[in-house]
């Protein structure tokens, strides 16, 4: 198992890596809607789902992947009604359709409003 730390996404905000790689996959951490020096993304939903899969694409990438070699995603919101606007700019962006859950929560770290994290091949 490697563990992955790229500077072009936000740094973890507890004890736990960005993701772990092994030689059959590559488990992402959730990411947030943020810039890469820790910044959270204002804006519209889209926005911030856009900023959530550029910070896993920056992940992958440092792992040796790509979001195109995704096989599972998994996406956290706190209010469905934002359900709509998510999937219209994860549609633009993850067009291969990996299997996917999606699910409403309390709340998420850093008071934010939508967490996305994966699976991918290496």
């Amino acid at each position: 198992m490697t563990p992955v730390l790229t500077k072009n996404a936000m740094p973890p905000v507890g004890p736990y890596s960005q993701a772990i790689k092994t030689s059959h996959a590559i488990y992402c951490s959730g990411q947030l809607p943020a810039t890469a020096s820790g910044e959270l993304v204002k804006g519209n939903m889209p926005n911030r789902t856009e900023a959530c899969i550029n910070a896993l694409s920056a992940v992958l990438a440092e792992a040796g992947s790509s979001l195109e070699k995704i096989v599972k995603v998994q996406i956290f919101l706190t209010d469905m009604k934002d359900f709509t606007e998510m999937n219209e700019q994860y549609e633009k962006m993850i067009k291969h359709k990996p299997a996917r859950s999606c699910v409403a929560v309390k709340e998420l770290p850093k008071g934010v409003d939508i967490e996305i994290e994966c699976i991918a091949l290496p």
